[in-house]
């Protein structure tokens, strides 16, 4: 027995030396556990959180001090810049980093011309980095003189302000931007996204006390400028249209004036401006409304005659008339419904076949056009064309303009309506009508926005491509339209429009004011619509004069010279060639005959002399023969015009 108990204490011991050693291995396993998590764990810190720890340790030591970036460039189609960039610093200071505020804030007072007090309580506050309002958009030279004084903790941050080349040119259409280069109006607030880019910064570190830390590299971020908007704008043809508008501001003193001018085959804006006008630079030294209001697009008024070429594109698709073989007989007015409408004309017109009634703008002859087509057909017309709805145009701010509703149509409303009364439309939505009436009947949406380039690698970010609505007309209708619209300025009351060799089309419109319900005595916007060249059009002008004073208020008296002016030179400058099939022009006994310039090259001094009766001769350079001329032989120019001789041996 005694054995056998003693034989049960190795037994005993053995038991116990596993679970020793299971112990050991749970504690080793458990280690080994531990310690892997703990690896894990700094592995990640290391290798994951590494750079954003870093990145937050860093943040808490540095100072950023922004680098605004570029505000894209505005273009015309031919790369003029409109709107560009002034370098303009800004001055930050780190208080912490300023050991004598007192004389820094007296450098910095007398520098930027603000008070000592106001200086000192920059250089004092309790913060990190302080903007010195004062001290915004600096001028070149001032930022120089900042920069050239040293001072300890004073900073410039580049930044920049917008400029304007061309001042009030094309100013409703650029729009302006504010302190923060944020686009206010305009294309600059329609493109704001685009043209903005995003800010850079210089960074640099500091300990706890705001000090410079030696040891550690400025950070640099590159700011990325931002795209240049690329327009459908001739600088060419807006020129031209701005030196006009102020012919004819100091010439009438209006109430306002609008022009603008559209490629016809595309609905490319050319130009567009008007009057009362301003510097986007200083838009704060006009009344809001003189900057908020962009006229082409926005004011909608009565068309007047103008309207007729919706009238009469109707009833020539319609076949509703035949211009050269109908006839209508004008006794100066027309009864309708117990009202009688009158003719612009006392006394009336008498019997003309419909194409003189387009050129004679005959209020009676177009109500009978409105008959014939029904109140129906015609607002379906007029509907087909755009009005009483938005063009789409890229720029804010548009106005839908004002039709009757058809169930209050009645007899007196239709035959309003047909010569362009009672009804009112915006000055673009007459262009864009008029452009689908002579481009062979396509309605195309007006835009003025044409690209989005980055500067950096001309890559074009968005082009915008010409966008047709609808066919309105057929071709054979505009192609009468277009002979109609030539004899009105050939023959009619748009003579002031024309323009030798380029076959000028247009129609006049005098349209009244309402006031209160009523219309107002002497008062008119008076306007012009003109297209050329009428066998292939490359360029419809509407201009609108409101309450020109010292004049007669008719669109062929003041509205017809200015569009007439716009057109010749326009496509002169765009490179487009001259007819020869034009209509001849019906003289008056205003105009100032037209005489072709003789051959003079070869002839001497003294046959000059005799060449040039009825013209001023301009002579330059030595010699006894003429070497060129300009004009050219055989141009019709204006009787007791200049021309301009090179005289050589």
């Amino acid at each position: 027995m005694e054995r056998a108990i003693e034989g049960e204490v190795p037994l005993v011991k053995r038991v116990s030396n596993v679970t020793v050693r299971k112990r050991l291995a749970i504690a080793l396993i458990a280690g080994i556990l531990i310690f892997s998590i703990i690896d894990v764990r700094l592995g990640y810190v290391q290798f994951f959180k590494g750079d954003w720890l870093t990145g937050l340790a860093k943040d808490s030591w540095s100072r950023n001090i922004p680098f605004q970036p570029e505000r894209g460039k505005i273009l015309d189609r031919n790369g003029v810049e409109l709107a560009a960039n002034q370098s303009a610093p800004t001055i930050f200071v780190v208080p912490r980093q300023i050991t004598e505020p007192k004389e820094t804030a007296e450098k910095l007072a007398a520098t930027l011309n603000i008070s000592v007090e106001a200086a000192y309580k920059y250089v004092t506050q309790k913060a990190n980095m302080v903007l010195i309002k004062e001290a915004r958009k600096l001028s070149y030279d001032k930022a120089k003189e900042v920069r050239d004084m040293n001072l300890k903790g004073v900073y410039l941050g580049e930044d920049s302000k917008r400029y304007y080349p061309y001042g009030s040119y094309l100013s409703h259409v650029l729009g302006f931007a504010g302190i923060d280069n944020q686009g206010l109006m305009g294309l600059e607030l329609s493109y704001d996204e685009e043209l903005s880019g995003e800010k850079g910064y210089v960074k640099f570190f500091s300990d706890a006390k705001g000090k410079r830390m030696p040891d550690m590299a400025d950070d640099f971020e590159k700011p990325d400028n931002g795209l240049d908007l690329k327009l459908t704008i001739d600088t060419k043809v807006q020129t031209i249209v701005e030196r006009e508008l102020d012919i004819a501001q100091e010439t009438y003193n209006p109430d306002g004036i609008i022009a603008i001018a559209m490629n016809p085959k595309s609905g490319e804006i050319l130009a567009m401006s008007s009057r009362p006008t301003f510097d986007p630079a200083n838009f704060k030294n006009v009344p809001q409304e003189v900057y908020n209001r962009n006229l082409p697009i926005w004011s909608t008024y009565e068309p007047g005659s103008t309207f007729k070429i919706i009238t009469l594109a109707a009833a020539l698709e319609e076949k509703k008339v035949d211009l050269h073989k109908d006839t209508f007989h004008d006794p100066g007015h027309v009864e309708v419904a117990g009202s009688t409408l009158h003719c612009w004309k006392r006394g009336g017109h008498g019997t003309q076949t419909f194409l003189e009634v387009v050129q004679n703008s005959c209020n009676p002859g177009f109500v009978e056009l409105g008959e014939r087509l029904g109140k129906e057909k015609l607002f379906e017309y007029i509907d087909d064309f755009g009005f009483g709805q938005k063009t789409g145009i890229d720029l804010q701010g548009e106005g839908k303009g004002l039709l009757f509703n058809l169930d209050r149509v009645g007899p007196v409303e239709q035959a309003t309506t047909a010569f362009g009364q009672g009804v009112a439309v915006t000055p673009i939505q007459q262009v864009a009508a008029v452009a689908a009436a002579v481009n062979g009947g396509t309605l195309y949406q007006p835009f003025i926005a044409k690209e989005l380039v980055d500067p950096k690698t001309g890559e074009v970010v968005m082009r915008k491509t010409p966008e047709a609505k609808r066919k309105v007309i057929s071709e054979d209708t505009s192609k009468q339209i277009r002979e109609a619209l030539e004899s009105v300025v050939a023959l009619g009351t748009g003579g002031k429009a024309f323009v030798e060799g380029y076959r000028v089309g247009g129609k006049t419109g005098t349209a009244q004011k309402a006031k209160d319900g009523k219309y107002l005595e002497n008062n008119h916007i008076v306007s012009f619509m003109g297209v050329a060249p009428m066998d292939d059009p490359e360029i419809v002008v509407y201009v609108a004069v409101d309450n020109p004073k010292g004049t007669v208020q008719f669109g062929g008296v003041v509205a017809a010279p200015i569009a007439g002016s716009i057109i010749g030179d326009s496509l002169e400058a765009m490179g487009v060639p001259k007819r020869k099939d034009q209509i001849e022009k019906k003289m008056t006994w205003l105009d100032v005959p037209l005489i072709k310039t003789p051959e003079l090259v070869g002839l001497s001094k003294s046959e000059l002399q005799e060449q040039l009766v009825n013209l001023k001769l301009e002579v330059s350079g030595e010699g006894d023969h003429v070497v060129s001329q300009s004009p050219d032989p055989g141009v019709k120019i204006k009787e007791g015009s200049t021309v301009r001789v090179q005289m050589s041996e």
